[in-house]
């Protein structure tokens, strides 16, 4: 008898725990709670704590749901939009958010979170196409990313708000054309630097070929005028021999004869083996047969 008590006693005990077990949860500060009997939700206002719900009976079994409360990424895959010249340029985004409402959130996506980042994405992608829309490629690139991204956050905040999210912060990371465009538009580049270089050279070619038929031009005036220099030099230089030849012949006829007659002389027996035949009584041996006269 005394051990059937036990057993019942340690049965209670089990059935006790388990209820408890089951009746008993904890909310993290980090998490919020939602409390669904049947597919309705019957509570989700509680603070971090330990808190006890109906764990099973006749009204039904109690299920929490928990959820986070920290500020969550959406990373999304870069998407294509247009600008108003109807050129699309590639846009790499991403957008910071928690859970404001926990209890609209549950209703609008199931407590789903892979749902919830798809429907906000779809938010993004909207705001995004709409301010893209409005710009040219070079406001979206290079103009104030910062005005579109505070808008986008504005706008965003209030259309994810029927979800129960709160869009803290969008973020665009990177604009640019797409990958055909991009290498369409460094080819445009380099054919065009190409060109530029092309012209250049040929500027640069003419340049130097002005500059060599100058210089040769200049050396040309240079070489014709020291030919005039050293012909009017070598003139007057002939003309001052002459004028003082003709004086010192003047002065004494003989001895210029005499300085004649020795440069015939020497330009005669210049090399050893030349032959002259020439008669002894002709004035060429003037001086060989009378020195003194």
């Amino acid at each position: 008898m005394n051990q059937n008590k036990i057993f019942a006693i340690a049965g209670l005990v089990l059935i006790g725990l388990l209820i408890l077990n089951g009746a008993l949860y904890t909310v993290d500060e980090r998490e919020r709670a939602v409390i669904v009997r049947f597919g309705q939700v019957i509570r989700y206002d509680d603070k971090p704590g330990l808190h006890i719900k109906m764990p099973f009976g006749i009204f039904g079994y109690d299920r929490a749901r928990f959820y986070s409360a920290q500020i969550l990424n959406l990373d999304a895959d870069p998407q294509l939009f247009p600008t108003i010249e109807k050129k699309y340029v590639v846009v790499d985004s991403y957008v910071k958010w928690r859970i404001s409402d926990v209890l609209k959130f549950h209703v609008a996506v199931g407590g789903d979170e892979a749902k919830a980042r798809e429907r906000l994405s779809q938010v993004i992608n909207s705001g995004l196409r709409g301010e893209f829309g409005k710009r040219t490629v070079k406001e979206v690139i290079s103009g104030d990313r910062r005005k579109i991204m505070e808008l986008l956050s504005e706008n965003a905040d209030k259309d994810a708000s029927e979800y129960g999210i709160e869009v803290v912060d969008v973020r665009i990371q990177r604009v640019e054309f797409p990958t055909e465009v991009r290498d369409a538009v460094y080819r445009n580049m380099a054919a065009e630097r190409a060109r530029i270089a092309k012209e250049l050279r040929a500027k640069g070619a003419e340049a130097a070929e002005k500059i060599r038929a100058n210089a040769e031009r200049q050396r040309d005036i240079l070489l014709a005028e020291a030919y005039r220099d050293a012909e009017r030099t070598r003139g007057e230089g002939d003309a001052r021999a002459t004028s003082i030849t003709g004086k010192a012949f003047s002065a004494n006829p003989e001895f210029y004869s005499l300085y004649r007659s020795l440069n015939a002389y020497k330009e005669s027996f210049k090399n050893k083996d030349d032959i002259l035949v020439v008669d002894p009584s002709a004035d060429f041996f003037k001086y060989f047969k009378n020195p003194r006269r």
